[in-house]
């Protein structure tokens, strides 16, 4: 028999051939190394923790010398991933080794593509439509299992491999390698048309593409990975184009224990559009100047971001609902059992700095996004005025005299014949201030305006946005943005409106606590807030507890702090960097590192 013998059985159709541009994006991929990373004095895209010495390996070849050592290897793994090109390069790898080697490819014991569409058609809301609603479909149910199940292994070769999403379920007992891939990086390639949904051989239309990732594929492979969890023995981070970082999950799990005990900075990104501003661009140095603007930074969108982690300069990334299936209670303390392995809590920032402003909006009540979508909490968020000019605005609740069936008919008009709205007719317009805090619970009528870097603190959920009124822009391709005005009209609430909105809609800040130089101030939210918010103010230091709860925090004024938890580590956070005290980290003490009284906010459970 042929020594360098490698059987590649896989199905031409449902692994696509990807062509240029692979990517559609002006930013760049987070680097492999960290010798590549130009660390500023300022706001840090790349933060990671340490795993201790030769803990990550770099490429296929480190890979396949471990796969040499076992028999019968199951690579299962995420959506997005480029499996044609990682069985390419086992394959070479494993042939200059001279094994025999068997690799099969999970994607041929897919159901038929027509199948799978129907399967999936009742969780895809109508075709226009933004939304979904949020699937109770497993993986196994896209496949042929019983023919997967029936996939035997050949004992006339060295090594048999299966590999793709779902290998696993082929319920081969062998060493299980899980590839993964940041959710930045899976959209840039959805953009670029590189990629396509689980079942499609070509990808559909954007808005839909997206759609059945975030209601139907994310949904029924993060309960696949959560499920694999415990059987995984080797994580790969595949969110270069032709290279890979990987690690023992024996490894990765040490280190995300040591997190949850103690303070992480998830890695964030960011995102142009059809209102974003400069703020970030001005000042975050490390980001790309050529993207046209940047509106959004995902802070802390825990179901987006995901945590890096270093050994010996090499960068490896794991997606943060990894830290929840392991250790959900270190992080959520007594909230674990309410939220279970849902992060409830969202930083974002919303930059309109020499932009515009945001669509008039509301979001769904927690009734209606549980029986229309699918999801256990809804969007009630706040706005916190990070910085901005001195003409900035927030567009805040009703008038006085609101007239709800005018209201819609004005919009409804818009909508038809491209007719401006003088919106401040029917909704208030707040003048902004730094610190200022706006409280935005569902059914709210709300826009940021123009000249504002908003800190949003909200709960998780982020796509639910029913815009009634968007100033009759295109988005960065010259389409329409899809308007909502019957979705809005099904949640919100008309007596927010006049005085009410001054006195229950605007937090008031008061005095907590004055003690040794440091002013703890309670910036109240709205009683349907399940979280608040405290700002603490200090020239030196302040010590903190958890109360076996998690804290979110950000330094909104000053250049730097650092962080000392309990139980020894120490970290250093710049200017609107956010980090996060787990429950089980006891207790921190934060030391301001400038000249200036430093203002650190924190957000937490109820």
């Amino acid at each position: 028999m042929n020594q360098n013998k490698i059987n590649i059985y896989k199905n031409a159709n449902a692994i696509m051939s990807i062509e240029e541009p692979m990517r559609k994006t002006e930013q760049e991929i987070m680097p492999a190394y960290t010798k590549e990373i130009n660390k500023p004095d300022s706001y840090d895209i790349y933060p990671y923790h340490s795993l201790g010495d030769h803990k990550i390996y770099h490429g296929f070849f480190e890979l396949c010398q471990f796969i040499t050592e076992q028999k019968t290897v199951v690579i299962d793994g995420y959506i997005g991933v480029y499996w044609n090109r990682v069985v390419n390069a086992l394959s070479q790898e494993l042939a200059l080794l001279g094994l025999q080697v068997n690799i099969i490819d999970a994607s041929l014991f897919l159901k038929n593509e027509e199948v799978i569409d129907e399967m999936v058609d009742p969780f895809m809301g109508q075709k226009d439509s933004v939304w979904g609603k949020r699937t109770n479909l497993e993986l196994s149910d896209f496949y042929e299992l019983d023919v997967l199940k029936n996939v035997q292994i050949d004992p006339q070769y060295d090594i048999n491999i299966i590999i793709g999403c779902g290998a696993s379920l082929a319920q081969w007992d062998g060493t299980l390698i899980y590839i993964d891939l940041p959710k930045n990086e899976l959209q840039h390639r959805m953009s670029a048309g590189s990629i396509c949904n689980l079942g499609k051989s070509q990808p559909q239309e954007q808005m839909e593409m997206y759609k059945r990732f975030y209601f139907v594929d994310w949904v029924v492979l993060n309960r696949h990975k959560e499920n694999l969890i415990p059987r995984i023995e080797v994580f790969v981070d595949s969110q270069w184009e032709d290279e890979i970082n990987w690690a023992h999950a024996a490894d990765i799990h040490d280190g995300l224990q040591k997190i949850s005990t103690s303070v992480f900075r998830v890695r964030p990104w960011f995102a142009p559009g059809a209102w974003g501003g400069q703020w970030m661009k001005h000042h975050i140095p490390q980001l790309d100047q050529n993207e046209i603007n940047y509106a959004w930074s995902f802070e802390l969108i825990v179901p987006e971001n995901g945590i890096v982690f270093e050994s010996n300069g090499l960068l490896l990334e794991v997606s943060f609902d990894i830290l929840m299936f392991t250790n959900n209670r270190n992080v959520l303390g007594r909230h674990a059992e309410q939220f279970g392995n849902e992060f409830p809590i969202r930083f974002d920032f919303l930059d309109t700095f020499d932009g515009g402003n945001l669509s008039i909006q509301c979001h769904p009540s927690l009734e209606y996004i549980r029986k229309e979508f699918g999801e256990q909490i809804t969007q009630d968020e706040t706005y916190y005025i990070l910085d901005c000019k001195d003409d900035a605005s927030v567009y805040l609740g009703f008038q006085e005299n609101i007239d709800s069936n005018h209201f819609r008919k004005v919009l409804e008009n818009s909508n038809l014949d491209g007719q401006e709205i003088a919106i401040e007719e029917f909704v208030q317009v707040h003048k902004a201030k730094k610190h200022d805090l706006f409280l935005i619970p569902n059914g709210t009528i709300h826009s940021a305006g123009a000249q504002n870097l908003v800190l949003e603190i909200s709960a998780t959920p982020y796509i639910f946005t029913f815009k009634m009124y968007d100033w009759l822009r295109l988005d960065l391709n010259g389409k329409p943005r899809p308007i909502n005005i019957d979705h809005a009209f099904k949640n919100l609430d008309f007596t927010r409106k006049g005085q009410k909105v001054q006195e229950e809609l605007i937090s008031k800040p008061y005095i907590l606590s004055e003690s040794d130089g440091v002013v703890c101030y309670h910036l109240p939210t709205h009683a349907e807030h399940f979280y608040d918010v405290y700002r603490l103010e200090f020239d030196v230091q302040v010590d903190l507890s958890t109360d076996d709860i998690c804290h979110v925090l950000m330094l909104v004024e000053g250049s730097s702090i650092t962080v000392i938890t309990k139980h020894g580590t120490v970290m250093q956070f710049s200017f609107a960097e956010t980090f996060v005290i787990p429950a089980a980290a006891e207790s921190y003490r934060i030391i301001n590192n400038g000249s200036q009284r430093a203002k650190v906010i924190k957000a937490f459970l109820k």
